[in-house]
């Protein structure tokens, strides 16, 4: 993750305008986040992409919101790495046992 951020930094700096405002890029944001939800709506929901819709896929629109994300998390000087972790580990104690859990040798890996 600390690459992915690099690299974004490193694209970023080379133009005079930098990183958009925090709530500009999270306008950005929500914007990526429709386009990936009409995507997923063409594949697996009700909606079939009319023909003269351009054609799109779903990890295109799931790297546009993660390049959108990552602006954002670099604008704020957040390390996504450690955000990640925390999450991780908060899932890993509170909602330990929440799920119920798949058991061993029950989905043919043991």
């Amino acid at each position: 993750m600390k690459e992915l951020q690099k690299e974004v930094d490193t694209y970023i700096s080379q133009f005079k305008e930098g990183y958009f405002s925090p709530l500009a890029m999270l306008a950005r944001l929500t914007e990526e986040l429709g386009e990936l939800a009409r995507e997923i709506n063409h594949y697996y929901g009700e909606k079939p992409k009319k023909d003269t819709e351009t054609k799109k896929e779903i990890d295109e629109e799931l790297g546009d919101m993660l390049f959108v994300l990552i602006c954002l998390a670099n604008s704020l000087n957040i390390d996504l790495e450690q955000a990640h972790d925390a999450v991780m580990e908060k899932f890993n104690t509170r909602d330990k046992n929440r799920w119920t859990r798949i058991e061993q040798g029950s989905n043919g890996n043991e």
